[in-house]
């Protein structure tokens, strides 16, 4: 079961310590987005990496961030997003 739902605002982890094979992207971390979609539930592609099962699989979301909150110096348009696929343990809900 998805612990988010399309348009729910979520926060990415700040997490900038984690060793290996990490499928989050660094310049998304600890940054706002809204969920888009949820993709499904697949095996941890981060244990996998590892040669294990990567079970239980966990729900897979596309979040979309607005340019000008991963780089607060973009210049292009205000409407401007990125949709990145980040695995739940990644998300928190954000703050309103």
């Amino acid at each position: 079961m998805s612990r988010f739902a399309p348009g729910d605002k979520v926060r990415v982890l700040a997490d900038f310590t984690r060793p290996g094979h990490v499928r989050t992207p660094w310049y998304c971390r600890d940054k706002a987005g809204v969920v888009e979609r949820v993709c499904g539930a697949f095996r941890n592609p981060e244990a996998l990496a590892y040669a294990k099962d990567g079970l239980p699989e966990l729900p897979l979301y596309r979040v979309r961030f607005a340019q000008r909150e991963l780089w607060p110096d973009y210049r292009g348009g205000a409407d401007d997003v990125v949709e990145i696929e980040i695995y739940e343990p990644w998300l928190l809900p954000a703050e309103a």
